[in-house]
């Protein structure tokens, strides 16, 4: 009788579910998350009575776990594997009951070999507590959305909370935090992928802070620093905590020609050159890796992968072209890596910094993350002017003073519409924008923008 009942049960819930889904975007309306909250108050544990696919790969981490998991999806994909990911990137308990809901035929089982699923950092004990992914991949801990998160210590203890036994973790070396999770596990059923760190890739923190300066395990500080913020060697000689041997390794990272090298053997082009991009690169192919996927599959899909989810967009206006990057607001690494590539191009650029609204979601006006970036690494030669737009301009004006930048670089216009009339002004010069996910399409809506390539969803 119990089973008819859970029989029933499923059959409804994801009837619920593509119903609602089918509703929503029939209104036009993206339907990522509504119909999984939905059939989840139908039926609470729905999560724990469908049939998931053998293998179930999970990510999560503060930065790149969209792209990561389009490149992992990608190349199971190019090796025969019938795979199902959250595309549409909602990845909290409802934004997943959704995208598994959606997938199951009426019986409750998952239409796939593999599932990859996205997981916010803070919310995947509660996803967990229903199922148990196969293999969890988890890429770093970085300031984000202070806000909601706190610092990355308060993060770490909710990702603790969603690891069990039986859980492959596939962990980043070069990521103390992250590291201590396989220490606390001790070491059972844990991987690592990191870097070969040499004298030319670094192994001390150009940044304003450094929260991998401390052992998270005893508190003392930790000797040879790190390198972008927080990956990088490191020792303490306090309690022995160190970071661990890695079974896939980055022993090459030319950001000058955007290549990248794994194990001394397997060697990948990349799109767009930048720390962040090798790092996620690495932990795709350490992941599908391990599932059985053979090496010459995973680096023909990875080479010159191009996500569909945009970090640039090309665009043109009246008398000037350039490059719009997409970063994260409340996210201090994220704008770092969009530096990153403005520095290593050494062409004459013209920069606009746009921050108009700090959260989509969140209820804020919290500016303190603009303290986090590196802006100092902008007072370059080749950076002739910086325009600051949008409605938090004077306060990026005053970051930007104290980061050192001549005032006669500075440009501030809080209209955004009138500070791309001005850069247009300019013929000669490239131009970068900088800027978040929902302040990019303020952007790309202006009359004299025309987006050439690339669409950021």
């Amino acid at each position: 009788m119990n089973a008819l009942i859970d029989k029933i049960k499923v059959m409804l819930a994801v009837a619920v579910c593509k119903g609602a889904t089918a509703v929503s975007r029939l209104l036009g309306h993206g339907g990522s998350s509504k119909p999984g909250e939905l059939a989840l108050k139908l039926v609470p544990d729905i999560l724990e009575k469908i049939h998931l696919p053998e293998t179930v790969i999970a990510v999560t981490g503060s930065n790149g776990k969209t792209s990561t998991v389009e490149m992992i999806t990608s190349v199971l994909r190019s090796a025969g594997k019938k795979t199902a990911w959250n595309k549409e990137g909602s990845n909290q308990i409802e934004g997943v009951a959704t995208f598994l809901l959606n997938k199951c035929t009426f019986s409750g089982r998952v239409k796939a070999q593999v599932a990859v699923i996205e997981t916010d950092e803070r919310y995947a004990r509660l996803t967990f507590q229903y199922f148990r992914p196969t293999h969890y991949l988890i890429m770093n801990l970085y300031r984000d959305q202070l806000t909601r998160n706190g610092h990355p210590e308060d993060v770490y203890k909710a990702i603790r909370d969603s690891i069990y036994p039986e859980s492959q973790l596939i962990l980043n070396a070069d990521e103390p935090l992250v590291s201590k999770l396989g220490v606390e596990r001790g070491q059972k059923n844990v991987l690592y992928y990191g870097a070969s760190f040499s004298e030319d890739m670094g192994s001390v923190n150009p940044g304003i802070y450094d929260d991998a300066a401390f052992c998270p395990v005893c508190g003392k500080r930790m000797s040879n620093g790190s390198q972008q913020g927080h990956p990088g060697m490191y020792h303490c000689d306090a309690c022995g905590f160190a970071r661990p041997n890695t079974q896939w390794t980055m022993t090459g990272m030319d950001l000058c020609t955007n290549r990248l090298s794994i194990n001394g053997t397997c060697r990948i082009r990349l799109e767009l050159g930048n720390t962040a991009q090798c790092y996620n690169t690495l932990a795709a192919f350490a992941v599908t890796s391990q599932v059985g996927i053979d090496p010459d599959t995973i680096v023909n899909t990875l080479n010159d992968f191009h996500s569909h989810m945009e970090r640039a967009v090309q665009y043109q206006l009246s008398n000037n072209s350039g490059t719009a990057l997409i970063s994260k607001h409340e996210n201090s690494v994220s704008y770092d890596q969009s530096i990153q590539v403005i520095r290593d191009d050494q062409r004459d650029c013209q920069v606009m910094i746009i921050v108009d609204a700090i959260s989509r979601k969140y209820n804020t006006s919290d500016t303190s993350w603009l303290w986090d970036i590196d802006f100092e690494e902008l007072n370059l030669p080749h950076v002739k002017r910086i325009f600051l737009s949008g409605t938090y301009c004077h306060d990026l004006t005053v970051r930007m003073r104290l980061a050192g930048i001549p005032r006669e670089k500075i440009i501030v216009i809080e209209s955004i519409q009138e500070a791309v009339r001005q850069m247009d002004l300019v013929h000669e010069e490239t131009s970068y924008v900088m800027t978040c996910f929902s302040d990019i399409q303020k952007f790309k809506t202006l009359s004299h923008v025309r987006v050439v390539s690339g669409e950021c969803t």
